[in-house]
């Protein structure tokens, strides 16, 4: 399946790491919400998320490897990959804290990495994995 995704990240305590050519960035105690798509098998990509095991490739792949950092769950829908930037823009009006330039080096968007403080996953449209 293709769509996109939404990754729901615990950050257990303040945090700086480098994350690839952004370079060093503070990352807060907190729940973070990250944008992702996958235009091929979904499944396989959000796999990969969880595995600790993997090449750094993506901004996420760096979070991800922390120690401190723990990936709690993921919803995802069936959309295109524009609908990724629509739904990182949405996150614009809704959460207070986008991490600038996290997770769109190929798109024009603010960022796909927010802290959040409250999130009602209902109010997404999109599914839990079974």
């Amino acid at each position: 399946m293709k769509g996109i995704y939404c990754l729901i990240i615990d950050v257990k305590k303040n945090i700086e790491l480098k994350i690839g050519s952004l370079g060093r960035i503070e990352f807060k105690k907190g729940d973070y919400i990250y944008v992702g798509s996958a235009q091929n098998n979904i499944e396989k990509r959000v796999e990969r998320h969880f595995s600790k095991n993997k090449k750094k490739h993506w901004h996420i792949d760096y979070l991800l490897a922390d120690k401190n950092v723990k990936l709690k769950k993921y919803l995802y829908k069936k959309a295109g990959k524009k609908q990724e930037c629509k739904l990182a823009c949405s996150f614009l009006l809704s959460f207070e804290e986008p991490i600038k330039g996290f997770g769109c080096s190929d798109c024009n968007c603010v960022s796909h990495l927010f802290k959040i403080k409250k999130l009602d996953i209902n109010k997404l449209n999109m599914k839990e994995p079974k």
